[in-house]
């Protein structure tokens, strides 16, 4: 298989989906939680989920990281944007989240809304942290500032970014560093006492990410495999490599194993990048805890930049600090993102909430939850119908 079509192939869909069917004991249930926001995106956008049988269920996880990122680090970049004057660069989708007092950074560039006072800010979308560093170059009487999220996919480019930065003696550049860790985040989802709050579903085994574990490779999720006994298999973005995984699951459970496969060979090894593992270990360190948008406070889940790089971290820069902010109280996003529940079972879905008016943050990015069973019809499914 060499193209992208070969991964879409309908008939070969349909020999997986009966391969599936013939093997997921009528019995039993399986619930396996898909991590990555991707990953939603394909099941949603090719009717994966439609091709399983009914005793198969798919469980969207926390795997967005415009999704997960909490609106108290959104307020701390608007507030560099009006207060401090700078200029403000981020990826797209993260100037569509949510943030407090109706705000996200498109209105506060817009200045609208009584929060932003009519002040414009200068806000703009770009497509790499090249980009804001290009910005400063261009701009060396700003101040400017790069709101870096994501998974362990984009914190390399970060670090590439800020030492390039050091390296041109950028003295008005700087980073508002929000990258977190994907393997913390399923620790959280299988043990984190907030669990209670919103209950759980019980999770027979995971997706793991595609281009996270490119990076890191397949290695860190061996511990989740051997301490919680769940089967982890790595898959690409394309349906039938998540239908594959899918298979590899199921066969997993019924055969009484635990143990980490990668469907995603073309891609993904067992160690992973380690020029870039090395790069990031160089530039950030762990931060003690950091609050994920629906899953809370969890311990050593996020980077920080290094000392040694201190005059290009904005929170050392600028008089910060962070303000936990709860979400907006009939948004689901927080039992959403753990898969607790669908997007369906939110009031406020397909309504008050739509891509075009995004109340949480999981109807923002096309790789939400909500956002993709809304794009795709999925919100559609009859009531009652598990999937």
């Amino acid at each position: 298989m060499k193209y992208v079509d070969e991964f879409r192939d309908g008939k070969l869909a349909r020999v997986l989906a009966a391969a599936i069917a013939r093997e997921a004991d009528a019995a039993r249930s399986y619930s396996f939680m898909e991590f990555c926001g991707g990953h939603t995106h394909a099941i949603s956008r090719y009717g994966v989920a439609d091709l399983l049988p009914a005793n198969v269920r798919m469980v969207h996880g926390p795997g967005c990281p415009v999704c997960v990122l909490p609106i108290g680090r959104v307020d701390m970049a608007i507030e560099l944007a009006l207060d401090h004057g700078v200029i403000l660069c981020t990826y797209g989708d993260t100037l569509r989240v949510p943030a407090s007092h109706g705000l996200s950074l498109m209105k506060a560039k817009a200045g609208v809304g009584a929060a932003s006072d009519k002040r414009r800010g200068d806000i703009r979308m770009v497509y790499s942290s090249a980009d804001a560093v290009r910005i400063a170059q261009e701009n060396p009487g700003k101040e400017v500032v790069f709101l870096a999220i994501g998974f362990e996919t984009t914190t390399p480019p970060t670090a590439v970014a800020i030492k390039q930065a050091s390296a041109l003696g950028l003295a008005n550049f700087s980073v508002l560093c929000c990258h977190v860790l994907t393997p913390a985040a399923i620790s959280n989802i299988l043990e984190s006492p907030e669990v209670r709050k919103y209950g759980t579903v019980p999770l027979d085994g995971f997706i793991g990410p595609a281009h996270v574990s490119t990076v890191i490779g397949s290695r860190p999720y061996e511990f989740f495999a051997e301490e919680y006994r769940k089967p982890v298999v790595i898959a690409g973005f394309e349906p039938l490599d998540v239908m594959q995984a899918i298979l590899m699951l199921v066969r997993q459970v019924n055969e009484g194993r635990a143990v980490v496969e990668n469907e995603f060979t073309r891609a993904v090894t067992r160690d992973g990048n380690l020029k870039a593992q090395d790069l990031v270990a160089e530039t950030f360190e762990l931060r003690r805890e950091f609050e994920w948008r629906g899953l809370g406070l969890v311990p050593y889940s996020a980077l920080k930049i290094r000392a040694h790089y201190a005059a290009f971290d904005a929170e050392t820069r600028f008089p910060l600090r962070y303000r936990s902010v709860d979400d907006n109280r009939a948004c689901e996003c927080g039992a959403i993102l753990r898969g607790v529940k669908r997007p369906q079972d939110c009031k406020l879905f397909g309504t008050v909430c739509t891509p075009d008016n995004p109340i949480g943050s999981c109807m923002v990015s096309s790789e939400g939850a909500c956002a993709a069973h809304y794009s795709y019809g999925r919100f559609r499914v009859q009531e009652g119908d598990g999937r």
